[in-house]
């Protein structure tokens, strides 16, 4: 008999065997792995702590004459751009092999008191709460500028990280799964992306412990409940669990199959806040102030209302660098006022794109079907892809300046904005159509629902294109 079985069959079922197997291999790497993590910490204190130990560069210094300089490039230029990047492609594959601050908060549990993790631990709202006070923190003090800001912000989150380590759970994560800053943002950005490790939960319940196997349990680090996991948001992708019971695995899917089939299941409040007033208002608040008229404006006007009441001692008041950025060394001092003024900026942007885009989802929502909670957080997860992308270019700011300052002009970085800004938008709003199509058969209302969140995904893009380019 022939074989029928197509080239792309034989393809699909090739990748399936390979990435098993790579998920497999990792499983039993973990020797490795964390020879990889210590490296990375290594790296990462060397960043952080040699750039306080050394005088702050001078106009004349460049990427490789200055390590001050250096560390600000390989962190805010690549860094940071890069693990974003990452989740977008290989999930929270940087979590579980590649952070130190996840490696030493688990280590540090080994010898954990191992207490109980508290209720105001688990609270949901901390990824939320974490990532606008670190970003607003971060613009007070310049972290992009200064090592003494990066080691309070950086450095700071690290030994909270091992101080959660020692005090609750053994051999977990539980800094990573509820109190890390950034442990929101991942879990979003993670569900865009194609691989993931899959949970055949009739594999699992047929499973029988074969004779002289001892292998019964998992540490899953961040405290992931295995037999029902159905995506990344939560998945470190470390791969301890590939194979386990003969039901888990390392899979591709499509692209964004997270976001369409199960991010809808229930509503999730504090995700819809992250996207909307975090990532499209306070980030987009944050890259935008230093360079934005509107902010000398706000400043000018608090200067006029300090001076009519007779304030004006208020307009110099400074404070320690720790507070606002202080470094009359190099003309470079936040007063009170700037302080108040940043504040306002940042928190009337957020406010602006949470009523924005509340308002546009909720419209959308009704015209799918009436009013429904689950309904409209769902379809604020087809903003992720245009909020992800976003980001990652606001935080490339740094690189482009930093290469400019150092003599390098590529010409290629503006088209390659508008071109990943293009295919965010297009991304999410194809994530609309698929969403909104699970909620109502009517021509029309998919056609009205589509078309409103289109509109919504246009606006985002506008929002960030204004970063780059004048209207």
């Amino acid at each position: 008999m022939a074989d029928c079985t197509t080239p792309s069959a034989t393809h699909r079922g090739g990748l399936k065997r390979t990435l098993a197997e790579l998920g497999d291999w990792m499983g039993r790497s973990r020797r490795l792995i964390m020879g990889v993590q210590w490296a990375v910490i290594v790296i990462y204190a060397v960043l952080i702590v040699v750039p306080t130990l050394m005088p702050l560069p001078t106009n004349v210094d460049r990427i490789w004459t200055h390590v001050t300089i250096f560390a600000q490039f390989v962190f805010w230029g690549i860094w940071w751009p890069g693990v974003l990047l990452s989740m977008i492609l290989f999930g929270r594959l940087w979590c579980g092999v590649l952070c130190p601050e996840g490696a030493l908060s688990e280590r540090a549990s080994g010898w954990s008191l191992g207490r109980a993790v508290p209720r105001w631990v688990t609270w949901k709202g901390w990824p939320f709460v974490g990532f606008l006070g670190t970003t607003v923190y971060g613009q007070m003090i310049s972290v992009y500028q200064y090592p003494a800001a990066v080691l309070v912000i950086l450095g700071g989150s690290t030994v909270a990280a091992i101080a959660t380590g020692l005090t609750w759970g053994r051999n977990k994560r539980v800094w990573c799964r509820h109190l890390c800053p950034v442990n929101g943002v991942f879990a979003l950005v993670s569900k865009l992306a194609p691989v993931h490790y899959r949970v055949d939960r009739d594999a699992w319940d047929r499973w029988q412990k074969p004779a002289g196997t001892h292998r019964t349990v998992v540490n899953c680090a961040p405290l992931v409940p295995l037999r029902t996991l159905e995506g990344n948001a939560q998945c470190h992708m470390c791969g301890r669990c590939s194979g386990f019971r003969d039901a888990i695995a390392l899979e591709h899917r499509p692209f964004s199959d997270e976001i369409v089939n199960v991010a809808g299941r229930e509503a999730k409040p504090w995700e819809t806040a992250l996207i909307l007033i975090g990532l499209l208002g306070v980030a987009g608040g944050a890259f935008r102030w230093t360079g934005s008229s509107l902010f000398i404006d706000l400043k000018m006007w608090f200067a006029e209302m300090l001076l009519s009441f007779g304030a004006d001692r208020l307009l110099d008041m400074v404070m320690p660098w720790w507070i606002l950025t202080n470094y009359p060394e190099n003309n470079d001092v936040m007063s009170v006022l700037d302080g108040v003024a940043l504040l306002t900026f940042i928190g009337a942007e957020a406010l602006l794109a949470g009523l924005v885009f509340a308002g546009g989802l909720a419209l959308a929502t009704r015209i799918a079907g009436g009013w429904s909670s689950v309904r409209f957080h769902h379809l604020a997860q087809a903003l992720i892809p245009i909020s992800a992308v976003g980001v990652i270019l606001g935080l490339s700011m740094t690189t482009v300046t930093l290469l400019r300052t150092n003599g390098f002009h590529p010409g290629f970085v503006d088209p390659l904005r508008a071109v990943l800004l293009a295919g965010a938008t297009l991304w999410s709003a194809w994530l609309s159509a698929r969403i909104v199509a699970h909620y109502t058969a009517s021509p029309s209302r998919r056609l009205l629902a589509t078309g409103t969140m289109a509109i919504l995904c246009g606006l985002a893009a506008v929002n960030w294109g204004t970063l780059f380019w004048s209207l």
